[in-house]
């Protein structure tokens, strides 16, 4: 049996590949999305759509100027977060997805903060709001990875049905304890005016949430690669009776990378509620933390791959809304083209996985 470790095989596959990271991971994520356009394409041209037409169209949307670029790099902040957030904790063998419920509580508490601090600076205002955001992110994970490490209960079970306990939990609290005077929509008060994000293009939306977003993913492509936790995480998810054998704690790592998990999801729902909602309201996520998965998903857990990732689901959400509103198309193709792309990103990863068990 060969003494290699999985991350020397998946080292030994880049150097096989003679690309760097974003170029490898940006090739492997082609292969899903090409064959989502085909399948795509079939449903298009049974239903009596012409594929290219379709396609053209939504590019044009997506991509055809800065205007459109703006929607679509907009659409694609919260994904970053969501998307990091979830490989961070797939990266540590732990299949949360509870990230939705750190995203909406997240938000709903730097929503709260931006509107009872009125008297503080934005230069203040707004990192304390995202600190509180990332912090209750992060609580709310905390008791789905004491399950997991403590008395062994699947995360996946407990970080789903937290999810819904989350949204319950906000949409009480917004109703009941933060509801705005004569608001009949389920909203809080408007955040200050100097807790609004800056934007960063003619686009209200766009923000400099999308710079702190990719911070973030820099930031965690360097840790993961150069330092020692990094080293651990990644060998505590790729084969865990490895790192036990080396001596890492592989509990402490998977639960602390579910912690971690949940304060990029709370950030993610800071940045969103002082970037673009400037409240909280019932609805606030429409399922960022499950696109997210998918984003990870295609990324295959690395940090460059996350950008791309982000950038195309990003993009079939802003163009397929657009595309809706001035043609006939049915908006059922974007979730067609992201649910295909899901399942064969999920498909590769699992082989990868398997490749790397049967070299460990």
């Amino acid at each position: 049996m060969s003494t290699a470790s999985p991350a020397s095989v998946e080292r030994g596959a880049s150097l096989r590949l003679g690309l760097p990271g974003f170029a490898a991971a940006l090739l492997r994520a082609l292969i899903p999305i090409a064959i989502a356009l085909v399948v795509g394409a079939i449903l298009l041209a049974v239903t009596g759509w012409d594929p290219i037409s379709v396609y053209r169209l939504m590019a044009q949307e997506a991509f055809g100027d800065w205007a459109a670029w703006q929607g679509t790099l907009a659409a694609a902040t919260p994904l970053l977060f969501c998307g990091l957030a979830t490989a961070i904790a797939f990266r540590a063998g732990a299949f949360n997805v509870g990230v939705d419920g750190s995203f909406v509580l997240g938000g709903l508490a730097a929503a709260w903060l931006g509107a009872e601090l009125t008297g503080l600076s934005g230069w203040l205002l707004i990192p304390l709001c995202m600190i509180a955001a990332a912090i209750v992110g992060g609580l709310w994970s905390l008791p789905a990875a004491l399950l997991r490490t403590r008395l062994g209960v699947d995360e996946v079970v407990s970080t789903l049905m937290l999810n819904y306990v989350a949204i319950g939990l906000a949409s009480w609290i917004v109703n009941s304890l933060l509801l705005a005077n004569g608001s009949a929509n389920s909203a809080s008060d408007p955040i200050a005016p100097q807790a609004q994000l800056p934007t960063i293009g003619s686009q209200a939306t766009m923000t400099i949430g999308l710079v702190i977003a990719l911070v973030a993913i820099v930031l965690f492509a360097l840790w993961s690669t150069r330092s020692s936790s990094g080293f651990e995480l990644r060998l505590a998810g790729l084969n865990p009776r490895f790192a036990e054998a080396t001596g890492i704690d592989v509990l402490k790592v998977l639960g602390g990378a579910m912690v971690v998990s949940g304060l990029v999801g709370g950030l993610g729902g800071g940045v969103h509620a002082l970037g673009v909602v400037h409240r909280f309201v019932d609805g606030f996520s429409p399922g960022y933390g499950f696109t997210g998965i998918a984003v990870a998903l295609l990324a295959r857990n690395g940090a460059w791959g996350l950008i791309p990732a982000a950038v195309l689901f990003g993009a079939l959400a802003s163009a397929g809304a657009t595309v809706q509103l001035i043609s006939a198309i049915p908006l059922d193709i974007v979730d067609v083209l992201q649910g295909t792309i899901t399942i064969l990103a999920a498909a590769q990863l699992v082989g990868l996985w398997r490749r790397r068990k049967a070299a460990a």
